[in-house]
């Protein structure tokens, strides 16, 4: 009997599963963890019968699979939307017993920094709600609570100067729409302060940013104003009036914030991975009887490297 065939005739009789993930529970004898791929190859051990190969190694694994019509879908990438979004067969065994935004951020440190910009057009937008709610978790570990989605935000720290994010979200204010998909810059003075500007996006935000930039100074934070929620850096943007010395080449003077901005807007943030976070925009108004409200949806932050 040939080699390949007694392979064969054991792996028919002895399924190999992948490994359990903590906190999950299998329905029916389904994997643990699906991903709505056609003949998803599970990592890991990867069964290769045909021509007498035996076993491939992990480490030979491409980072893609390539769908019948040629689409290429990266795993890494999957492995994150399907942890925020997954299959129904899926339930919580215990909650207590893992920690999901440890998980989320493992799984966001196995995408290569320069694929992270995917998760832009991979995740939803009620997907990034779900990101900011798992991102909460993260509080309840003192180690992980430290842990910062990139240097430039680590008030004090001179190794970084400048530092670019592209932001999308959705449901913003038809004056301003172009906040469905912007680019954020954060930069540091050398008076010590961490700076913002907003910048890029579509052609109505570049003629703006001529006439009305938007600056914003950056500090740690320990919650959002109007929800009492944990957060790690809050955004404020203020008048618009900043003192700013030395900021980057090319970048506009600082002006006076129109409207919105100048109504005491702030951007709530947490870390929830390697070069990515997630924001909560809040309009918090000058006026103290003014109640606080959204001024968007949540809005997912991804570091650019090149």
């Amino acid at each position: 009997m040939r080699i390949g065939a007694v392979r064969e005739s054991w792996l028919v009789r002895n399924p190999v599963l992948p490994p359990a993930i903590p906190g999950l529970l299998r329905r029916s004898g389904k994997p643990q963890l699906s991903f709505p791929l056609p003949k998803r190859l599970f990592r890991g051990v990867v069964l290769a019968v045909q021509g007498g190969r035996g076993y491939q190694s992990p480490w030979d694994e491409k980072p893609y699979e390539t769908l019948p019509t040629g689409k290429r879908v990266y795993v890494d990438e999957s492995d994150v939307v399907t942890f925020l979004d997954p299959p129904k067969e899926l339930i919580p065994l215990d909650p207590a017993s893992y920690n999901p935004a440890a998980y989320l951020w493992k799984k966001i440190e196995d995408i290569p920094e320069e694929r992270r910009h995917r998760l832009l057009q991979l995740v939803e937008p009620r997907l990034i709600s779900r990101a900011w709610e798992i991102a909460g978790a993260r509080y309840d570990d003192p180690k992980l609570a430290k842990m910062t989605a990139s240097k430039i935000f680590s008030t004090g720290d001179g190794e970084v100067s400048l530092e670019y994010f592209h932001c999308r979200t959705s449901q913003g204010p038809l004056i301003i729409s172009w906040i469905n998909s912007f680019r954020m810059a954060v930069f540091s003075s050398n008076n010590g302060q961490i700076y913002g500007h907003v910048c890029g996006g579509p052609i109505v935000s570049t003629l703006a940013d001529a006439f009305s930039p938007l600056y914003f100074e950056v500090n740690e934070a320990m919650e959002v104003m109007a929800t009492e929620e944990p957060c790690d850096i809050a955004c404020t943007f203020g008048d618009g009036l900043l003192d700013i010395e030395d900021y980057p080449q090319g970048f506009p003077r600082p002006a006076k914030h129109p409207y919105p901005f100048n109504d005491s807007v702030v951007i709530y943030i947490r870390h929830i991975g390697p070069g990515v976070c997630v924001g909560q925009a809040w309009q918090e108004g000058k006026e103290l009887q003014q109640v606080p409200q959204r001024l968007c949806s949540d809005i997912l932050m991804v570091k650019q490297y090149n």
